[in-house]
């Protein structure tokens, strides 16, 4: 679904601004999103679900993910922030000023991109090692060497990778949401089909040591193919939106310089936090293969990438629509110096956006061991790895609202064309992490280091939102605080009874029937479904604005409504 222009007309009689009007705008200009988004997620957490099935959570599983991390992580330095910062701010500002010098200058920035997509990926390729040694923690012998091997190989993904985040781009600042977030469902299915196979040819528990060429080609070949192919699908609503790639690098006097301005800050960003990443992804690694060695089973960085799969989930169903639908309207907003609508935007996003997470994060950590024995407890995983992915999502849970918020925060920055102030919040942040990360692997056992890592996560999010919203409050002239806080007191006392029915049905069928898939199943299906009804009862009962848009918006998309 498409609209001509940022902002969708109001209800009548609402306002147009961070009232219930401009919730409902963000919601329908979100609300494909939300369902592709929805669609990507769970797809994506049946193939986290079938890997986790097919390699364990142990030295394979860690081996691979740690390298199939790589990719993303020099996609991020090197390109993916600058994407989300300053290409879509720029390219909104180059159409305003004139359309087709907008379309120039999309061409020569997609041009740009494509070589040094190009360069990266063939050095990335090179540096395999080095990347091992920095995420991979203590890995030594047949671990490493897999991990190298796979760290080479995935390093082709960097280029369909950062092809396919700048064709969403493009297509984000024409108002073209849908399929950006629809194409990575295809990458799913084809990681899904390669999962099952791999269970079908190979025999018994698979180790670095134990593991064949041809399965080495499979795993490799089906998680390359299917960034590729989640790529090639964007290109039919591209030329469907009127965009026609013609190479060209003829930049004018000063684009190359108010680009490189912008993208320093932003790199400066994406480079602070890599290093926290770094540093938490080397400690779990370590604290795996510690956990190995004391004989404490699979402790290590796999049950954490796990469970940050499964608390990103909300975020992006919710989040990641609303910001993307955010960031063009409120640069159109900062670019006309109305900072007022700019304050709004980000209220009606962030309320919007809470209707969603709070809960969500209710439902994590009271149901957390029954959603992670349902979605991993198969094949080569236990109930008892399931556990432990368990008790790190309970922390990640926590982190939900600040994360939330924080990421809000940050395109608010990236709307005023200001990436510097990003980069310096990041420092708090990342100290944080990193020295919460240091004590929880000096001052805990091996089996919580990861539970503690991911508490760490949690605090430094936390702090991230409370600087960041204190820098906004003095540029902005405010952050519609009471209005925010009222509909988060009101939230919170409807959570109450969601938390407590969502308990109580975790309670009564771990006595009845004990742990397992089917009792797991049914302890969430209930909790959940009861929990939430009651949540939505108690939020109508309070006069919560953004969830009556958000039920009479999805009433209206029921067909003969």
């Amino acid at each position: 679904m498409d609209f001509p222009s940022g902002d969708v007309p109001p209800e009548d009689g609402a306002d147009s601004g961070g009232g219930a009007g401009g919730a409902s705008g963000i919601l329908r200009s979100g609300a494909i999103m939300a369902v592709g988004t929805l669609a990507s997620r769970v797809t994506g957490f049946l193939r986290t679900a079938m890997l986790v099935a097919a390699l364990g959570t142990g030295a394979l599983a860690d081996a691979y993910n740690t390298a199939n991390t790589v990719p993303f992580i020099v996609y991020d330095l090197l390109l993916g922030g600058v994407l989300t910062a300053v290409v879509v701010p720029l390219i909104v500002r180059a159409r305003e000023r004139d359309a087709a010098y907008g379309a120039r200058y999309e061409q020569r920035l997609f041009t740009l991109a494509v070589l040094g997509l190009a360069v990266i990926t063939v050095a990335a390729v090179l540096l395999g090692p080095v990347f091992i040694t920095i995420y991979g923690g203590a890995m030594e012998g047949a671990q490493r060497d897999l991990a190298v091997l796979f760290a080479r190989l995935f390093a082709v993904q960097i280029f369909f990778l950062g092809v396919s985040a700048f064709s969403g781009a493009i297509l984000n600042t024409r108002k073209r949401f849908g399929a950006p977030m629809w194409a990575p469902v295809l990458n799913n299915i084809v990681i899904c089909g390669t999962a099952a196979a791999f269970l079908l040819v190979s025999t018994g528990a698979v180790t670095p040591g134990s593991i064949s060429d041809s399965e080495v080609a499979l795993l490799a070949g089906g998680t390359i193919g299917g960034m590729a192919l989640q790529t090639i699908a964007l290109w039919p609503s591209l030329r469907g939106s009127g965009f026609r790639w013609r190479p060209r690098l003829d930049f004018r006097k000063g684009e190359l310089g108010q680009m490189g301005r912008m993208a320093v800050w932003t790199l400066s960003y994406v480079i602070i936090t890599q290093i926290g990443f770094a540093v938490t992804t080397s400690l779990s690694n370590a604290a795996g293969v510690l956990g190995r060695k004391e004989h404490l089973g699979d402790v290590g960085y796999t049950p954490y990438f796990n469970a940050y799969q499964l608390f990103q989930l909300p975020y992006a169903i919710i989040g990641v629509s609303v910001i993307t639908a955010l960031l063009p309207r409120m640069s159109e907003h900062a670019a006309a110096n109305r900072m007022g609508e700019v304050r709004d935007d980000f209220s009606s996003g962030l309320r919007l956006c809470s209707v969603i997470i709070l809960p969500a994060a209710a439902l994590m950590a009271t149901l957390a061991g029954e959603i992670t024995t349902v979605l991993f407890a198969h094949g080569q995983t236990t109930v008892s790895n399931a556990q432990v992915i368990a008790n790190v999502l309970e922390m990640f849970a926590i982190a939900l609202v600040p994360f939330a918020a924080y990421q809000l925060m940050l395109r608010v920055f990236y709307a005023m064309q200001d990436t510097r102030t990003p980069a310096f919040i990041s420092v708090s942040v990342v100290i944080t992490n990193i020295a919460m990360a240091f004590t929880a692997y000096k001052a805990l056992p091996t089996e919580k280091i990861i539970v503690g890592i991911a508490a760490g996560f949690a605090l430094a999010q936390t702090v991230g939102a409370l600087v960041g919203w204190a820098i906004l409050r003095r540029r902005l002239g405010g952050m519609d605080g009471r209005r925010i806080a009222v509909t988060y007191l009101k939230l919170a006392i409807a959570l109450w009874p969601l938390i407590g029915f969502a308990y109580a049905a975790h309670a009564i069928v771990d006595a009845a029937l004990g742990e397992g898939l089917l009792p797991g199943l049914a302890a969430l299906v209930v909790g959940s479904a009861g929990g939430g009804l009651l949540y939505l009862f108690f939020a109508k009962l309070l006069r919560v604005g953004e969830v009556q848009t958000m039920i009479t918006t999805i009433s209206r998309r029921i067909p003969g409504r």
